[in-house]
């Protein structure tokens, strides 16, 4: 079987706001990670991005910087726990 790249899920509870802005900020995750996962996500791994109310605020380069930053680190996790 050939390897999988990485998978990604998105969750945004009601506590965010309305349906409206659930979906935007749903969009704005999927488009932040549609730009960053293909270079810096694993293969094989599933992320789970989970929606906050300051992602329809925050600007969008200012997103793709949080999540590169994080994928980065999660990289870095994952591969000291695999090298043990």
């Amino acid at each position: 079987a050939k390897p999988l790249g990485p998978r990604v899920g998105f969750t945004v509870t009601k506590k965010v706001g309305n349906a409206v802005e659930r979906n935007r900020v749903r969009r704005r995750l999927v488009a932040s990670s549609s730009a960053l996962l293909p270079q810096y996500g694993k293969g094989g791994v599933d992320y789970v991005m989970i929606g906050r109310r300051a992602t329809l605020t925050r600007p969008y380069e200012r997103l793709l910087d949080d999540l590169k930053g994080a994928l980065i680190k999660l990289g870095q996790v994952q591969n000291r726990t695999t090298n043990a």
